[in-house]
C-alpha cells in the first residue's frame, strides 16, 4: 500500500476530500488540483507532482506555498488548515486567506479574460468563411459540454476560442467579419454565462458586456435582444427585479420584429423580474405569453436554444418564481414534475432544480423532504462546481432557519458540509 492509499497515520482529512471530489488515486487528485492551479493563478505551468501528493497525504504533509494553496482552494473550495495541514506557528488562519482571496481572484479573471482585451494590429490574412460553421459547431458541443461537466473545466478553453474568433474579426473582411462578429458575440456569452454559473457575477457581467459590443456591431437585432436578455440574468442573480424588468422591457419594445425564440427569452426572463417584485399576476401573465411563443421557435440560430433543449423549460422557470414568491406547494409539484423528464446527463442543470425544490419543500413545512432532496443537489454541486447549485442551497439553508435548533436542522448542516461557505 502506497502512502497516498494509508487511511491510519496519513492526512484522512484530505483523503476524503479527494475521494468525494471522485479522484480515486493520488496521481488523479495531483492532475485534477494542478488543472484548478493554473486556471485560479493564471499560471500554465502550475504543477503539483503525484509525489507532492503523497506527501500531502502522508502523515507528516507540510504546509503548502501560497499557490498550492490557491489551488486546493480551487479544487475543493477549501482551504489547507480545512484539509488537515498544520498551520505553522503564528498563522493568523483563515481570516488570512480572505484578505487574499481578492488579489487571487484577479489573477484568474485577468487571466480568462485577457483573451476580450488584446491589443494592437492582426496581420492582413484570407479568413476562410468555413470557418463560421466550424465555431457554431463546436459552439453546440461547448453548450452540452456545460451540462455535463460545468464551468470550472470550460471557461479556459472556451475563452480561447473567443480570442482566436476576436483576431479572425480583425482580419476579415464583409459577410464573413459579419458572421466571425456573431458567433464571436455567442462565444463571449457563454463565457458570461459559466462564469455566472461559477458564481462569479463580476465576471459574467463583463463578458455580457462583450457579447453585447460584439452584438451591437452586426446590427442584428435578435442578437442584441439575446445580449440584453443575458445582462437581464445577471441582474436577477443580484435581485435586481426593476432592473431586470426595465431591460426585457428594452428588448420587447418592437416585439414584432423579433424571433418567436428571444421574444420567449425576454418573456419568461421578465418574469423572474416580476417575482422579485413580488407581483404573481404579472409572472402568469408574462409566462403565457411566453407559452404561446414557444411552438413558433423554429430558428437554426446556434445561440440561445434552451427554451428548445431543456425538459419543461417554461415549468422550470414558473418553479423558480413560484419560490420566490413564497409559492412552496406549488413550487414543489411543478418540480416534482420537472425532474422526471430531466436526463441524468444534464446534471448541472438537476443539481439547481434540485436545490430549488429542496427550498420549496422548507417553505412547505416539509423539512424532512427538503434534507433529503437537498442531499442530492450537494452531491452535484461538488461534481459540476456549479456556484449557482451553492447558492440556491444557501436559499435552502435561509428557508430552513425554523429548524435550526431541531434534529432536523442538525441533518442539514451535516448534508451541507460539503459546500458550507467558509466564514
Amino acid at each position: 500500500m502506497t502512502a497516498v492509499d494509508a487511511g491510519a497515520g496519513g492526512n484522512d482529512v484530505l483523503r476524503s476530500a479527494r475521494l468525494k471530489r471522485g479522484w480515486r488515486s493520488g496521481e488523479a487528485a495531483a492532475r485534477g488540483v494542478s488543472t484548478a492551479g493554473r486556471e485560479a493563478l493564471g499560471d500554465p505551468r502550475f504543477e503539483v507532482s503525484p509525489r507532492t501528493w503523497r506527501r500531502w497525504e502522508s502523515a507528516s504533509p507540510g504546509w503548502p506555498r501560497a499557490d498550492c494553496a490557491t489551488a486546493l482552494h480551487a479544487a475543493f473550495g477549501l482551504w489547507p488548515e480545512e484539509l488537515g495541514f498544520r498551520a505553522p506557528d503564528g498563522w493568523p488562519g483563515l481570516a488570512a486567506h480572505d484578505e487574499a482571496d481578492p488579489a487571487v481572484n484577479r489573477r484568474a479573471f485577468v487571466s480568462a479574460t485577457a483573451a476580450a482585451l488584446r491589443t494592437g494590429p492582426v496581420p492582413p490574412r484570407h479568413v476562410d468563411p468555413a470557418l463560421i460553421t466550424y465555431f457554431q459547431e463546436q459552439l453546440e458541443g461547448h453548450y452540452r459540454a456545460d451540462m455535463l461537466l460545468g464551468p470550472h473545466d470550460l471557461i479556459g478553453t472556451v475563452s480561447a476560442q473567443y480570442e482566436l474568433i476576436d483576431r479572425l474579426v480583425r482580419a476579415a473582411q464583409g459577410e464573413t467579419r459579419g458572421g466571425l462578429l456573431r458567433v464571436g458575440a455567442a462565444y463571449a456569452a457563454l463565457v458570461g454565462w459559466l462564469y455566472q454559473d461559477a458564481g462569479d457575477i463580476g465576471a459574467a457581467a463583463f463578458w455580457r458586456g462583450v457579447a453585447q459590443e460584439s452584438a451591437m456591431r452586426t446590427r442584428d437585432r435578435d442578437l442584441i435582444g439575446y445580449t440584453l436578455v443575458n445582462l437581464a440574468q445577471v441582474r436577477t442573480d443580484l435581485r435586481d427585479g426593476h432592473g431586470v424588468v426595465d431591460l426585457c422591457e428594452a428588448v420587447l419594445e418592437d416585439a414584432t420584429r423579433l424571433a418567436p425564440k428571444v421574444r420567449v427569452m425576454a418573456l419568461q426572463q421578465q418574469a423572474h423580474g416580476a417575482s422579485l417584485t413580488g407581483n404573481r399576476e404579472v409572472v402568469e401573465e408574462l409566462l403565457e405569453a411566453a407559452e404561446a411563443l414557444l411552438g413558433r421557435v423554429d430558428d437554426d440560430l446556434p445561440w440561445g436554444n434552451a427554451c428548445k433543449r431543456t425538459p419543461g423549460y417554461l415549468e422550470v422557470q414558473r418553479a423558480t418564481c413560484y419560490g420566490r414568491l413564497g409559492l412552496g406547494a406549488e413550487a414543489c409539484a411543478l418540480w416534482e414534475q420537472v425532474l422526471r423528464v430531466v436526463p441524468q446527463t444534464a446534471r448541472r442543470d438537476r443539481g439547481v432544480y434540485l436545490a430549488r425544490h429542496a427550498a420549496a419543500a422548507a417553505v412547505a413545512d416539509e423539512p424532512e423532504q427538503a434534507v433529503e432532496i437537498g442531499k442530492q443537489a450537494v452531491a452535484i454541486a461538488v461534481d459540476t462546481g456549479s456556484g449557482r447549485t451553492r447558492g440556491e442551497l444557501t436559499t435552502l439553508r435561509r428557508a430552513m432557519r425554523p429548524w435550526q435548533d431541531a434534529s432536523v436542522g442538525r441533518l442539514l448542516d451535516e448534508a451541507l458540509a460539503p459546500v458550507a461557505e467558509r466564514g
